[in-house]
């Protein structure tokens, strides 16, 4: 319990100093919908069996969205992706299904960024 907390407390001061880091044209530098992206394509990587992310259509895709990928490894980006993997992670085998739908070979989203694995 108190490791939980301490690693809390450390989240919210890592967030509070990427907040009073950031300009403005940072944080409008990265795409929302990239920041789900990233945190859908960590979620896939660590929690679906048989499926991997296409890494480098990840990247094309992150790009179009006008977010330069090293953008989402730290900071505010970073937190808010893993926001998004935990959100996944509350039900796994439906997270994984609706990603394959959404991304996988013959998805209706971004075909191709989910392949076998």
């Amino acid at each position: 319990m108190i490791l939980h907390a301490i690693s809390l407390f450390a989240l919210v001061l890592t967030a509070a100093q990427a907040a009073d880091d950031s300009s403005p044209a940072d944080k409008a530098a990265v795409s929302n919908d990239a920041v789900k992206l990233a945190g859908l394509v960590r979620f896939v990587a660590e929690s679906c069996p048989g499926t991997k992310p296409d890494y480098a259509r990840f990247r094309e895709v992150v790009e179009r969205l006008g977010t330069d990928l090293a953008a989402l490894s730290h900071g505010e980006p970073l937190i808010r992706s893993a926001a998004y993997t935990q959100a996944y992670q509350k039900d796994p085998e439906a997270s994984c299904r609706r990603a394959q739908e959404s991304f996988g070979p013959n998805g209706t989203v971004v075909p191709g960024l989910l392949g076998p694995g």
